[in-house]
């Protein structure tokens, strides 16, 4: 007997209590599935239906036909253990098509400036997110051989020697590497921002601000990038992921060169913006940012970007580097955003490196931007 149709009646009945898409929705989701009637596996399947679901948003709101909805989830969901079922019960219903275009945002194809064709981006930000990580060790082979203990598959970035991909459902910190801070989760695209810069060699010394820490992925790595004599200040206006940087940094052995939060008032070497943002970049894991973000989201997020970089510049010391980064592929908030802060302090920055837009999809990384600007001596 298939278990199908009872799976889709639930689906369906928390798919409406999850309306409407907003910037909670993640919250609403995570304590829809905490019921005590799902079980992990449950818990997998009905995650990865509703996450499904979300990405097709655009397009589901007009679907009243209960079987087409089944068939449009089942057909995008991930192929996984849990969902064959499914996917076999209704994938063969007879449902409309849809190009990726159709399920993005309408701004989206005139904002998406990623080097790429705007309907390839939008098939990369319709896949299911990787999960990679980026290793914290000079000799990696302990870290090896326990994934290999575990059964884990490993696949290495073909340019970024740190990072590695682990299948989708590893529970990395149930590992003994992981919890001796040998490495962290971190997406490709985002570890590609740094990498991409040869701090070491351009950089006019080791202190540095990292202005909107977070929980501090990039300030890990900055301070790896840096060396033993790196002196990171990293602040947020967020308390609890500063806590959990604080956290990550004592497990990776960092905690000398990241100090949270920072000291206020001093020139730096150079101040890592990594500003807030729309997320357009990282659809695949919040695809309910798809559904709800606008044009005047947009706009206000530059606006805001653009307050962060007229307070960081003139904590860089001359002849340091400013380096601002969104996880954003929306030109609004990237090119525009750096042209503006060029002409604004055209007698005190430069361009120091082109800028960079990191493709989402290139090698199954998010997409992300990347200015770097240094300040004139004099």
């Amino acid at each position: 007997m298939s278990f199908a149709p009872n799976q889709l009646r639930i689906a369906r009945t928390l798919w409406e209590r999850l309306q409407p898409l907003d910037r909670a929705m993640p919250g609403r989701l995570q304590a829809l599935l905490a019921d005590r009637r799902f079980g992990s596996r449950d818990r997998r399947f009905y995650r990865e239906l509703l996450l499904t679901a979300t990405r097709l948003a655009r397009v589901l709101g007009s679907v009243t036909d209960e079987t087409i909805w089944a068939a449009l989830v089942a057909r995008a969901c991930a192929a996984t253990r849990e969902t064959e079922g499914f996917r076999e019960a209704f994938a063969a219903t007879p449902a409309p098509e849809f190009t990726a275009l159709e399920l993005m945002p309408d701004w989206f194809a005139e904002e998406c400036e990623t080097g790429t064709a705007p309907d390839a981006a939008a098939r990369a930000l319709l896949t299911r997110a990787p999960l990679w990580v980026r290793l914290q060790t000079d000799d990696p082979e302990e870290v090896f051989a326990d994934w290999a203990a575990r059964g884990w598959t490993a696949e290495r970035h073909p340019s970024l020697p740190d990072a590695w991909r682990l299948p989708p459902e590893t529970n990395v910190s149930s590992a003994r590497t992981y919890e001796e801070g040998r490495y962290e989760v971190q997406d490709a695209g985002s570890q590609h921002i740094l990498a991409g810069l040869d701090i070491p060699s351009r950089s006019p010394g080791p202190r540095w601000l990292d202005a909107c820490a977070g929980a501090g992925g990039k300030t890990l790595q900055l301070a790896r990038l840096l060396g033993p004599s790196a002196r990171i200040d990293a602040t947020d206006t967020r308390s609890a992921p500063l806590a959990e940087l604080r956290v990550r940094a004592n497990r990776a052995g960092l905690a000398g060169r990241i100090h949270t939060p920072g000291t206020t008032g001093d020139a730096y070497d150079g101040v890592l913006v990594d500003a807030p943002c729309s997320g357009s970049g990282t659809w695949r894991r919040a695809p309910h940012l798809m559904a709800c973000t606008t044009q005047a989201d947009l706009r206000a997020a530059a606006q805001l970007q653009s307050t962060i970089l007229d307070q960081a510049a003139p904590r860089v010391r001359p002849g340091g580097l400013l380096v601002y980064a969104t996880c954003s592929i929306a030109r609004t908030e990237n090119r525009l955003v750096a042209e503006a802060f060029l002409t604004r302090h055209s007698g005190t920055y430069q361009i120091d490196a082109p800028a960079r837009t990191i493709a989402p999809g290139t090698d199954d990384n998010d997409g992300f931007y990347v200015a770097t600007f240094r300040r004139l001596s004099s």
